[in-house]
């Protein structure tokens, strides 16, 4: 038995048991090795870079997964629980956690090192951290960062995508105008597989003390809802005025975006399409979102029916609070990767910016009645406390909604307001998108886009 069997006769197990396996539920047939390239790391450790094929009893598509294999005779302490099992004589394990293997990555990126087909990039100019240990950072689920000191963050995408992915496609886009609404690129790993460019990880700048949009959407929440008697703008931790300063940073944004790659229009009968294409395909597998489906139907047909020619560039594809950072100067956009469950190529087709703003306004609804979830778990639905929590939550949500776009509207000159019919038509694919997702990873959560759903589809009756 070669190494390599030995290694992928353990991988069906060791990946399944990974935060970031996007196939969780789908039993895995088999796992290859697709593409091997060794790195020329130190005698004490054997590190390979490996691209994965993963197939499933499903008969449905493989996917490929990176994995950055490190071998040891013995492991220390801290590498046990990233451990895979013993391969040729070695304990094999996750070398990313391995701050000699993180350290030899970074000083391959700043020295500009080619290893057989892999290429270590760095970007003209930019400051790449010299020294500090490299440490895993836990808030990511889908890749893997890691940080070194303060000054840089390394992002090695777990699922890989044949072709240019388009988080460092549009990073080195905004560095191009000078940027300041996203943390800078500083470099990057590209290989090949089967011929054709893969995009392995990223380096950028780290946003030293900095907190996510979503853990302060979700304190200002709490904060209201444990107040008897007061409305959301008299709470001490009242979000409206960082939601309008993250108005305006998305509004620069999009305008940096069209700046360096351009506009153009699609037609709103082929926005309605995929739309329509969409829900078909999660009411599939979904049949809580069946009863929904005639009246988000409705709405997808009223925006064919108006003919626009709807402006289209580059967007994020998959914003929300949570892909945000406040630092101690503004706000940032982070992960530029659109929706992970999204083919690569609908990710880079030119979109509507109001697919973004929907998606920001989306997160606002789920951060207040995420929290009123966690608040309230066993109301009644006729509890008149429960109502009234229901009533501020939705008080909370809708201020913030409204300050997001007064700063939007500030900075980019169109209030998404002003196109009812698309904005909604993008909020309800993207809460349909959401129910697919929450019914197949947190099913207690889909109550928040079905309710949602609710509220949409009404209010598009009521419009027409």
């Amino acid at each position: 038995m070669t190494e390599l069997d030995e290694l992928t006769r353990q991988l069906p197990d060791w990946l399944a048991a990974q935060r970031w396996f996007a196939a969780k539920g789908r039993p895995v047939r088999a796992v290859e090795v697709a593409h091997r390239t060794p790195l020329p790391v130190g005698d004490d450790l054997r590190l390979d870079l490996l691209i994965l094929t993963v197939t499933f009893d499903d008969d449905g598509p493989a996917q490929l997964y990176q994995l950055l294999l490190g071998r040891r005779s013995r492991l220390r302490d801290e590498l046990h629980h990233v451990e895979i099992g013993v391969v040729g004589g070695l304990i094999a394990y996750d070398g990313l956690w391995d701050a000699e293997a993180t350290a030899w990555l970074l000083a391959a990126i700043r020295g500009g090192r080619t290893v057989d087909d892999v290429r270590f990039v760095p970007e003209p100019g930019a400051e790449i951290a010299t020294g500090p240990a490299g440490r895993v950072l836990g808030v990511e689920q889908s890749n893997t960062s890691v940080a070194y000191g303060e000054r840089s963050i390394l992002k090695l995408f777990r699922q890989v995508q044949r072709g240019v992915n388009p988080d460092l496609e549009l990073h080195r886009a905004l560095r191009s105008v000078g940027s300041a609404q996203v943390a800078a690129l500083q470099g990057a790993v590209e290989g090949t597989l089967d011929g054709g460019l893969v995009t392995l990880a990223m380096l950028q700048d780290y946003a030293a003390n900095s907190a996510d949009g979503w853990s302060m959407a979700l304190a200002s929440v709490r904060d209201l809802l444990a107040e008897a008697d007061l409305r959301a703008d008299e709470v001490g931790g009242d979000f409206a005025g960082e939601a309008t300063r993250l108005g305006e940073t998305v509004g620069v944004v999009h305008d940096e975006l069209r700046r360096a790659l351009g506009v153009n229009e699609r037609d709103a009968g082929e926005v309605a399409a995929a739309m329509l294409a969409r829900l078909d395909a999660v009411l599939a597998g979904t049949p809580e979102l069946a009863e929904h489906a005639e009246a988000i139907r409705e709405v997808y047909a009223g925006l064919a029916g108006t003919g626009l020619r709807v402006p289209a560039q580059r967007v994020h594809g998959d914003l929300h609070l949570g892909q945000t950072l406040r630092t101690p100067y503004g706000w940032l956009v982070i992960d530029f990767e659109g929706e992970p469950a999204t083919p690569l190529e609908l990710r880079v087709r030119p979109d509507s910016p109001l697919r973004d703003v929907a998606g920001m306004l989306r997160s606002f609804d789920y951060a207040a009645y995420h929290q009123l979830a966690l608040q309230d778990p066993a109301a009644e639905a006729d509890d008149p406390e429960h109502h009234q929590l229901a009533w501020r939550a939705n008080e909370w949500a809708e201020r913030n909604r409204a300050a997001f776009c007064d700063g939007y509207t500030l900075r980019s000159g169109a209030d998404p307001r002003e196109h009812r019919v698309l904005l909604r038509a993008f909020e309800l694919d993207k809460a349909v998108y959401e129910v697919q997702y929450e019914t197949r990873n947190r099913p207690s959560w889909a109550q928040i886009p079905l309710g949602s759903i609710v509220r949409l589809t009404a209010a598009g009756r009521a419009h027409r």
